[in-house]
């Protein structure tokens, strides 16, 4: 492993997701896959009367860089609307692409040391790609037809 990119700070995120259960009824379920490293991450959520996600599940199988991102997705995903997980997604995939700056959400600069391997970015957008998706379908559960 390369020590900048697999770092004490990255790794410690991998093994301390808050969220390591799925939901068992979810209003929105998205699973997303990275063609590249096989890692996989579900994501499921409810949201309240307020339109945000009131409640979150997870599975994760994935690889340090893709448990990390998880794991800071999971940590902050409470309270959020639809709206503002795709905007996270996109900003990530945006800075990921070094076509953004570092996207507002708490955590996410940990993950600055894997700018510059784009085969790690797959499994880093994996997280935020679900729980944007499954946010979007628990708002309009036609969405997931």
């Amino acid at each position: 492993m390369n020590d900048t990119l697999y770092n004490d700070a990255i790794l410690k995120l991998a093994t301390d997701n808050p969220i390591d259960e799925r939901l068992i009824d979810p209003q929105g379920t998205s699973e997303r896959r990275s063609p590249i490293c096989g890692s996989r991450v579900t994501v499921d959520v409810n949201l309240g009367p307020d339109g945000r996600v009131s409640e979150a599940g997870m599975l994760v199988r994935a690889c340090a860089l893709g448990q990390a991102s998880s794991s800071l997705l999971a940590a902050n995903v409470i309270g959020r609307t639809p709206a503002e997980l795709a905007v996270a997604r996109d900003a990530l995939t945006a800075w990921l692409a070094r076509e953004g700056e570092l996207p507002d959400w708490p955590g996410l600069d940990v993950l600055t040391p894997a700018l510059g391997y784009h085969a790690r970015h797959a499994s880093i957008r994996l997280a935020f790609e679900a729980a944007a998706e499954a946010a979007e379908r628990a708002q309009d559960p036609t969405k997931g037809d």
